[in-house]
């Protein structure tokens, strides 16, 4: 089956469920998604499970209804019970869950109240998951209309955990244009307190474990001591910052590994550093990376599914063995002798985002799916992504 024209036909409801509006790469994409549907013949509402957070301000730009149930802990049935009244009463065509809490609550409750088409969205190479969670994940996929994810690394991951292959449908994330411009690198480099003739390189993303921030820091230090010029930021807030600093007191100095906390102004950063990490133990699709490339900035990133499929090692970008700073840093070391290299590899990188993670892409595939998963339903067939045409 391929897909219809998103535009055709009467506008959908689609109600996007996840567990919060924190600043990370899922929510990020589900606001994305949500307020572009609206070009495309859809009507997004959101429901958040667990709490608010600063995404909500994207949502409200745009005039989305969103509300939030307040689930407290694992099990809260009581919240169960308010998001089943809520999806009830929105009455949506399409219910998309992320996120495992949002998919294991938001699935079930939209198959009690007899939502037509339900869909799952995974979006990471999750490794913290035991094996009650995956039973979880299988039961209400079985029962639903497969799962959407933003990469093949993610989709081969649960593949190897029991789900079929056709239940899966791969999109890739979407970054918008950069917007145009560009800040002068004196006056980039002085709002994060630097001199214009330091060589930067930036690290983006959630301060936490998986992101492996430690090795960066490891690296970082290694470099700096070759080159006093060299300077590590790490641009983020997180659980481990208290963790991260000490480290960072203990090995390093702040003149060599400098974190700055979130920041509103990266994209106007990217362009003035000579590499961009990614240190990753797991990804499902970094969305720092996709707009590193789209910068054109060269990107080192840990050779791991998710990021291998942004990363072609020597074309698009480098790849390094994850968990050894030693290569981390011996990787960036080229960049820094061979300026042609970067220049090669950043321009590629950006090439590659340009023609293959446009947002429009990504929302007009998922308004497509949507209306195809409807028309399946009003027909009365199955409802599910196995032989529909995505990615």
């Amino acid at each position: 089956m391929t897909l219809p024209e998103a535009s055709s036909g009467p506008p959908l409801r689609v109600t996007l469920v996840i567990p919060t509006l924190d600043r990370g790469g899922a929510e990020k994409q589900l606001c994305l998604l949500a307020s572009g549907l609206g070009e495309w013949g859809v009507v997004p509402s959101v429901v958040v499970l667990t709490r608010d957070g600063p995404m909500r301000s994207e949502l409200d730009r745009f005039g989305i209804q969103t509300r939030v149930i307040g689930k407290r802990g694992k099990l809260d049935p009581l919240a169960y019970r308010r998001l089943k009244r809520e999806l009830a009463g929105i009455g949506p065509d399409v219910v998309h869950t992320w996120l495992f809490a949002a998919n294991a609550y938001g699935r079930a409750a939209a198959l009690s109240v007899g939502v037509p088409v339900i869909l799952g969205s995974e979006r990471c190479v999750d490794l913290w998951k035991g094996e009650a969670y995956f039973a979880i994940d299988r039961y209400l996929e079985r029962r639903t209309a497969g799962l959407t994810t933003n990469s093949a690394g993610v989709r081969d991951f649960y593949v190897g955990h029991g789900v079929a292959a056709d239940r899966i449908a791969v999109i890739p994330n979407g970054v918008p244009p950069r917007p145009p411009g560009c800040v002068p690198r004196g006056e980039a480099l002085g709002r994060l307190g630097l001199s214009a003739d330091r060589r930067l390189i930036l690290a983006v993303g959630r301060l936490w474990p998986q992101k492996r921030y430690r090795d960066m820091i490891w690296a970082g230090e290694m470099l700096a001591t070759l080159d006093e010029r060299v300077v590590l930021v790490i641009v983020g807030d997180g659980p481990q910052i208290g963790e991260l600093l000490r480290h960072r007191d203990a090995i390093s100095r702040p003149d060599h590994v400098r974190f700055v906390g979130h920041r509103d102004d990266v994209l106007e950063l990217l362009p003035h550093a000579e590499v961009f990490w990614n240190a990753s133990e797991y990804e499902g699709q970094s969305n720092a990376l996709i707009e590193a490339m789209q910068a054109g900035v060269p990107v080192v990133a840990s050779s791991i599914a998710g990021n291998r499929d942004l990363v072609t090692d020597g074309e698009t970008g480098l790849l390094f063995e994850a968990g050894s700073s030693a290569d981390l840093a011996r990787q960036t070391r080229r960049l820094f002798e061979d300026r042609a290299l970067g220049e090669r590899l950043g321009a590629a990188g950006r090439a590659k985002i340009a023609s293959q993670f446009r947002v429009d892409a990504m929302v007009g595939t998922h308004a497509r799916l949507y209306r195809a998963l409807v028309e399946q339903s009003r027909r009365g067939a199955a409802v599910s992504i196995a032989g529909i045409g995505v990615g």
